[in-house]
């Protein structure tokens, strides 16, 4: 049981972390951390947490466990804010979606002593934002991937592998770069796709007709393009270029694609959709 966690960015994953915990009994009191009193007072309202501080110093100060829940691109200035405010003995962690920034940020400010802190990933959301989106069975049967360093303690990433877990996450474990080139082909091209899908009919001169005639599969495909522009701007960059690799490979079979569709090469286009349907029934 974690005796006093510090939850610092209070939204969807964070929050749903909080509610977690509670639920499996496995925390004894969370103190939430962000930018914005209002949002704070609503997470003590629902539950999420029991207290709050706007100051990182004071939030971190007396936590067994603290947890980073902001975009990626913020890392680096709560890191500095954590920094010489840790009490002995406590957990860092965090939840970014790209982990050679988050690193190489968690290097530069703590000077090479991160045996206390542990990167890790829970894949795991929805398109919605916020506090009041988060709940308790989001990790249920999901995977949380941690990516501990060489120098990180055994003894932390074992706290953290059991934080998940409580939260009912299937736990394992890559390196840094491992980690970000799966991701850059499994969430982060996706993701760019349905922005840029989205984007594309939305500047287009008929776009009222096109979204009024869009079916299931339109709806489903672009639901992530509602995520948090924000994040995912932070998420690109971070990941720049393992998510640069991924596109320019996709752009290439794409525009066989469209050649063979443009030549009528049936055997090509029917190939390339039997190949597709026959690893997603597969895997997914």
């Amino acid at each position: 049981m974690i005796s006093r966690l510090c939850m610092i960015g209070v939204g969807l994953i964070g929050g749903s972390l909080c509610r977690a915990l509670k639920a499996a009994g496995a925390v004894g009191s969370i103190v939430g951390c962000g930018r914005d009193p209002m949002q704070l007072e609503r997470a003590v309202e629902l539950g999420v947490i029991d207290s709050f501080e706007t100051d990182i110093a004071k939030a971190v100060s007396d936590a067994d466990v603290i947890v980073v829940a902001v975009p990626v691109g913020a890392m680096p200035a709560v890191f500095a804010a954590i920094k010489g405010h840790l009490k002995p003995g406590a957990v860092l962690t965090d939840v970014g979606s790209a982990k050679g920034s988050v690193v190489l940020a968690a290097r530069e400010v703590f000077g090479g002593d991160e045996s206390y802190f542990v990167p890790g990933h829970p894949i795991a959301g929805t398109e919605k934002n916020g506090v009041e989106a988060s709940f308790a069975e989001l990790f249920n049967e999901q995977r949380v991937i941690l990516t501990p360093l060489e120098v990180t303690d055994p003894a932390a990433t074992q706290v953290i592998h059991k934080m998940w877990q409580a939260a009912g996450a299937e736990v394992i474990s890559l390196s840094v770069e491992h980690h970000d080139e799966v991701l850059a082909a499994t969430s982060h091209l996706p993701h760019v796709i349905a922005y840029a899908l989205v984007d594309t009919l939305a500047r287009m001169h008929e776009r009222r007709e096109m979204f009024q005639f869009a079916a299931g599969g339109f709806r489903d495909f672009t639901r992530i393009a509602s995520s948090d522009p924000q994040m995912w701007h932070d998420i690109c960059l971070a990941n720049k270029d393992a998510l640069l690799d991924m596109i320019r490979r996709f752009s290439m079979d794409l525009a066989d694609l469209a050649k063979a569709i443009e030549d009528e090469d049936s055997a090509t286009i029917k190939a390339t959709f039997n190949r597709a349907k026959q690893a997603r029934d597969q895997y997914c």
